[in-house]
């Protein structure tokens, strides 16, 4: 299913629900299966079927229940997210996702009421919004419905959710600054689009009612990230994952490559890849400015990411039979159109080494897998597999390692922080 009313992007991924809201300047995601207990879909009688899990994953311990029927008053509601307005200065805030992500919309508020003109508490929300949403990095909620102009594809007539959110991973080392995605660089207008995750892992305990069908989570495996900009790249690729089976503690990967435009007058681009892993607090950062990424990617079912900087290898590979879902990304072409395919039912195995001296593979540091990997190709065009590398020029990486404290540098002079920081 596709949402195109609203600025929010929620990828949901769950053995009932199979469709996803997709659209254009932030994403989320759930995993479905939670470790290390086991997995039940519960309805209003307790009849519940069990999906078991392997001790070793990650995110756990977790819940999934399913109401079978809607459910319109409070008093119904088995699980409740607790609220918290969100915080200026948070712990896990990356670079590019403060106050920007915090995003709302009024479609049509209550009677007597006038819209929010920023974050409000749930029941202030409800009462003065009718149709609309709320979004931060910890709150979640909304509810919109079909309007009738998407009459050439199978839509669900309402969604409603709420939902809050504690961040496990942002994008760096647990008791460190957190990092730009693309290096500092992106601060400026040099490359088309801007990419930033703003969390690589999460938990997210609430529900959603999908038709008038609710489901509930409690602590489910969550993921969210930005972009913004005038398009996507004319061509990507993207692999996320935070479900594992064979970790101890906790695992987040992220990946992604593309072929950008940097700005200028003419059409110039480059390709670019990356590989993003968090584990037990640390994170295993793979770029081209501090090494070199390759990939192999098909036109569809086949994911094959290697990478390596001074101290680790890392290599990931992802397949599925799925055939994927068309979903809507914003293009310079077409504006907002289809564009990409995604499954989030991939397999996919991740494995990083340590380095030995002359270059070849040491210790293992992970080795996991999944059933329950995100998967996207997009843009093209795709005429077969497409094969690159990237790494940056000598100056680049330099002057990209410097660590330049660029935030801070336009918290000094506000009047020139660019948009989206």
């Amino acid at each position: 299913m596709e949402i195109s009313a609203s600025p929010l992007q929620m990828r949901i991924q769950s053995p009932p629900l199979d469709s996803r809201f997709s659209p254009i300047s932030d994403g989320l995601s759930f995993g479905s299966r939670f470790a290390p207990l086991k997995l039940g879909f519960r309805s209003r009688h307790r009849v519940s079927m069990a999906d078991s899990m392997s001790s070793g994953e990650s995110y756990g311990p977790s819940s999934l229940v399913k109401e079978r029927r809607f459910l319109s008053t409070e008093s119904e509601v088995s699980v409740r997210p607790v609220y918290n307005p969100t915080p200026p200065d948070r712990n896990l805030r990356t670079p590019h996702s403060g106050h920007e992500l915090i995003l709302g919309n009024t479609f049509k508020e209550g009677k007597g009421f006038t819209p929010p003109r920023g974050e409000v508490p749930p029941q202030e929300f409800n009462n003065r919004v009718l149709e609309g949403f709320q979004v931060s990095p910890i709150w979640h909620q909304g509810f919109i419905r079909d309007d009738g102009r998407s009459d050439n594809m199978k839509i669900v007539k309402t969604a409603r959710w709420e939902y809050s959110t504690r961040p496990v991973y942002g994008w760096g080392n647990v008791d460190s600054k957190q990092k730009s995605t693309a290096g500092w660089l992106a601060a400026f207008p040099i490359f088309e689009p801007h990419w930033q995750i703003c969390m690589a892992g999460g938990l997210s305990t609430g529900w959603i009612e999908w038709d008038g069908e609710r489901f509930e989570f409690e602590n489910a495996p969550s993921y969210s990230e930005k972009n913004w900009g005038a398009a996507f790249p004319k061509k990507w690729f993207w692999v996320q994952c935070n479900v594992f089976q064979g970790a101890t503690g906790e695992v987040a990967l992220t990946s992604g490559g593309g072929l950008r435009k940097l700005s200028g007058l003419t059409d110039n681009y480059e390709e670019v890849a990356m590989i993003g892993v968090h584990h037990n607090g640390i994170f295993y950062e793979f770029v081209p400015w501090t090494g070199v990424v390759s990939w192999e990617i098909a036109q569809w079912g086949y994911w094959n990411i290697s990478a390596e900087n001074e101290m680790y290898k890392a290599e990931l590979e992802a397949t599925t039979k799925e055939p994927g879902t068309p979903l809507r990304a914003p293009t310079m072409e077409a504006g907002f159109a289809l564009a990409c395919k995604d499954t989030c039912y991939g397999n996919l195995r991740l494995q990083i080494w340590e380095k030995r001296y002359d270059g070849s593979k040491g210790k293992v540091i992970l080795d996991v897998t999944s059933d329950m990997a995100a998967l996207e190709v997009g843009g093209g065009p795709w005429f077969n597999t497409w094969k690159g590398m990237s790494t940056s020029p000598e100056l680049v990486s330099q002057a990209l390692r410097f660590p330049v404290d660029v935030e801070g540098i336009f918290n000094m002079v506000p009047i020139f922080k660019p948009p989206g920081f």
